[in-house]
């Protein structure tokens, strides 16, 4: 994301817990804990519009999901209600319905059903930018992203594959398009088998251009058929969903929303 956004504006300020490498001209690279409130709002200061994509982005224990996720999205939009920054893309998740069985095609109109306390607090998030849209007129098109990767590798995948070019044209129409107010988008490319309908995409003029049937007999060749016993084809939050201990569990997915 970061070359692409750098594309889309005269500066692009990026952060993270220990300062970015410096990039592209016209980047501004600070070091920032998105729970620390006064250093959020000074990374916020002078511009005009946020993308936060910034938290723990696995199951992780609950302090920590706390500080990242829930404390630190207070922060931004505390920040922007404050700076006047009038638009907000925030990197949700499509864990947020991820306790749906995959029979079931969801939209974003449906009750949420976390998969997790990642899923919960990206639905605290959802809620939060709710609120601050109705009192404080900021504008956010929640991203409920699936499985970005550069391609799928399992049946699961190829109904919620998101590809690279798709995401970015969708942060993009999220940043540009007019008069979105609160929108709820799923992150997903044009698949075949897709677990989700979408009519918000419509609201930010989002069309997915990509399609993981493209890679469908690469998986097929190996997986020819999935296996309904196992919670990655039972859910649509797939191994978020497992059972165990929230304090201990390990890490069993990498950086996927």
């Amino acid at each position: 994301m970061r070359p692409f956004l750098r594309t889309l504006c005269e500066t692009l300020r990026v952060s993270d817990l220990s300062t970015p490498e410096r990039g592209r001209e016209g980047e501004e690279p600070v070091a920032c804990d998105v729970g620390d409130r006064a250093s959020v709002l000074e990374l916020c200061r002078d511009v005009d519009a946020i993308v936060h994509f910034g938290g723990v982005s696995v199951e992780d224990a609950f302090d920590n999901i706390l500080h990242a996720n829930l404390l630190g999205t207070f922060n931004i939009y505390e920040a922007a209600r404050k700076l006047h920054i009038r638009r907000i893309v925030y990197a949700s998740s499509s864990q947020v319905t991820g306790f749906y069985p995959t029979s079931e095609i969801v939209d974003a109109s449906m009750p949420v059903r976390p998969s997790s306390l990642y899923g919960l607090s990206k639905s605290f998030g959802e809620n939060l930018s709710r609120l601050f849209y109705d009192r404080y007129g900021i504008e956010t098109v929640c991203l409920r992203i699936a499985m970005c990767f550069p391609e799928p590798t399992t049946h699961r995948m190829l109904r919620s594959y998101l590809s690279y070019d798709d995401l970015k044209s969708l942060v993009e129409r999220a940043l540009v398009a007019r008069d979105v107010g609160h929108a709820i988008v799923y992150g997903v490319s044009n698949n075949r088998d897709s677990l989700w309908r979408n009519p918000d995409a419509a609201k930010v003029g989002w069309v997915p251009k990509d399609s993981s049937e493209t890679f469908r007999a690469g998986v097929e060749a190996h997986m020819p058929v999935p296996d309904l016993n196992d919670v990655q084809n039972r859910f649509h939050g797939g191994r978020f969903t497992q059972d165990g201990p929230f304090e201990d569990r390990e890490r069993s997915e990498g950086p996927v929303r």
